[in-house]
């Protein structure tokens, strides 16, 4: 186990996190990577799904980096939310969540085609029992005491609120005092609760976020971390007598935990923490893929902790923006919460993942309309994408009998094209290293411009007329065929499905071996696909949308 964090991180870590094949002085080349855990008080909506395809992204580039990758998801089940949820809804919260998981939650998963290893429920025995050992040790250690607390409190985001977040009530809250991020009144709570002792963790938090300047990204969210933490921490109040839907406190049992210490642990109890040792040693410490309305718990509360457990801290805390729709965050309470499967019902899974990858630069807030969502499917998948896969498939099967034709000697377009697509490959891996998702896309993207762009400017219609530019012909489309290839390499880990129709209507899959095996580092390797590799029929792979649909 690596122990109390604030030290100096291993070097060479941030340059294996994705691609471990450019480590030089690291031991390690892994990856646990983890999505927040989300409250089961209602069903998600495209902001959950948002996160999660972000994190499929990098761990799916990750493993085709050859890291040991570990991807953890799941839901937050405890809390006075969700025990309020369920009483409206007539039934106990366990079955409450238990409903909501099993038609919710895990389809969701399914329908955006999220390659998680693992799903955690705070509700999972191997939770309680990983809170509670943990809960003692601190108490054993001394971190943790009795007393009096009063405070004002948001039951949507389970937290007592700081000065900043609290503001004057309009409307018919005129008068009271509401959260700044749900606009609702706040409740006065008083109680006799324990406390974790945070504030004594001020300083070597400032330290970590000093000497470890990559640890909280990207720098905004950083910034916003350190201000927070100068203005003075004050112990946090981590048991709640109020209600007993939570996980008793092991030495006072009239006592439930706090739903985020609760919640938080889950990122160390499904790696193994209370029961599995050896598994926590192989995975542990993990990336965190979170929210910025969640930076201040992850950032801040959740490495106090660790500190204080004598566990290291996490490798990276990376805070994305908010989806925006109609200017304001989504939100179910607000009724601009949009299912998920109202886009991938009419646009399917790929074009969900690629459009909230591409259109939205990570780590920023970013509007969605379903007017740029439909312009983007049609010019840059349809139209981009899908056009030139078909069409170059297509130029095979009519003039070369349904394999991918011999290259002979290649002139300078044709070389551009080899050189673009190594060049394109090595900024899309130095940006995912950066968990800038958006502009690695982008990167790629050249390659289907420069190819579409190459066989406009090549005309292999017209080589097809002239008996002596067969020879050409065969060698402007074994360099578009192998281009394609390496298209399918480097976006199968944000459009799997489509990438893997492709790599079967390449051959690939006979001639090379499964896509899902085929690595980052040699995706722009030429020549892959052996000369007279037959072509397999090729399915629609993004179909044009009626504007009535």
């Amino acid at each position: 186990m690596h122990f109390v964090s604030g030290s100096t991180p291993r070097v060479g870590y941030i340059h294996r996190l994705i691609c471990p094949r450019i480590v030089v002085m690291s031991s390690r080349s892994s990856l646990y990577l983890t999505t927040p855990i989300f409250y089961v008080n209602d069903a998600p909506h495209i902001g959950h799904a948002y996160t999660e395809v972000a994190s499929d992204v990098l761990v799916r580039w990750s493993r085709q980096c050859g890291a040991d990758t570990w991807f953890l998801t799941g839901t937050d089940e405890h809390g006075q939310k969700i025990l309020r949820t369920a009483s409206a809804n007539g039934v106990a919260p366990k079955e409450w969540a238990d409903k909501l998981v099993a038609e919710s939650w895990k389809p969701l998963l399914d329908l955006i085609n999220i390659s998680n290893d693992d799903f955690i429920r705070t509700t999972d025995e191997r939770h309680e029992t990983g809170v509670q050992k943990f809960l003692q040790k601190l108490y054993d250690d001394g971190h943790i005491y009795d007393g009096e607390f009063e405070a004002l409190y948001c039951v949507g985001c389970e937290e007592f609120k700081p000065k900043s977040e609290i503001v004057d009530g309009s409307g018919a809250f005129e008068g009271e005092k509401v959260c700044k991020i749900h606009s609702k009144p706040l409740e006065l709570l008083q109680e006799k609760n324990y406390f974790f002792k945070m504030s004594a963790f001020q300083d070597r938090l400032l330290k970590l976020y000093e000497e470890r300047p990559d640890f909280v990204q990207p720098a905004s969210a950083r910034n916003e971390v350190i201000a927070f933490v100068q203005q003075g921490l004050e112990d946090l109040s981590i048991s709640r007598t109020s209600f007993d839907w939570g996980i008793p406190i092991p030495w006072n049992s009239s006592h439930v935990t706090y739903v985020w210490f609760d919640a938080l642990l889950n990122y160390l109890t499904a790696a193994g923490y209370g029961n599995d040792p050896e598994k926590l040693e192989r995975l542990w410490p993990a990336t965190h893929i979170v929210g910025k309305d969640i930076l201040r718990f992850h950032a801040v509360i959740w490495p106090a902790m660790l500190m204080a457990a004598g566990l290291s801290v996490p490798e990276h805390v990376y805070a994305h923006g908010w989806l925006l729709v109609g200017g304001e965050k989504m939100s179910k309470s607000k009724l601009t919460g949009i299912a998920p499967n109202e886009i991938t019902d009419t646009f399917g899974a790929d074009a969900f993942r690629y459009y909230f990858m591409r259109a939205i630069n990570f780590g920023q807030d970013g509007s969605f309309s379903w007017e740029d969502l439909r312009a983007r499917y049609h010019a840059e998948l349809a139209n981009g994408f899908g056009n030139l896969v078909s069409r170059t498939i297509g130029m095979n099967n009519k003039y070369f009998g349904g394999v991918k034709p011999e290259q002979g000697e290649l002139l300078a377009a044709d070389t551009a094209i080899v050189d673009l697509v190594a060049s394109a490959a090595a900024k899309a891996e130095e940006q995912m290293l950066k968990f800038q998702i958006h502009e690695a896309i982008a990167s790629i993207w050249e390659i289907v411009d420069a190819l579409n762009g190459y066989i406009t400017e090549q005309e292999p219609w017209v080589l097809a007329k002239q008996e002596e530019q067969l020879p050409r012909l065969g060698t402007v489309l074994a360099t578009v065929t192998e281009g394609l290839r390496a298209l399918a390499v480097l976006l199968h880990p944000v459009m799997p499905d489509a990438t893997e129709k492709l790599w079967i209507a390449l051959g690939a899959d006979q001639a090379i071996g499964a896509l899902a095996d085929q690595t980052i580092a040699e995706a722009a390797t030429w020549n892959q696909l052996p000369a007279g590799t037959e072509l397999q029929p090729l399915p629609v792979l993004f179909p044009r949308i009626e504007e009535e649909a």
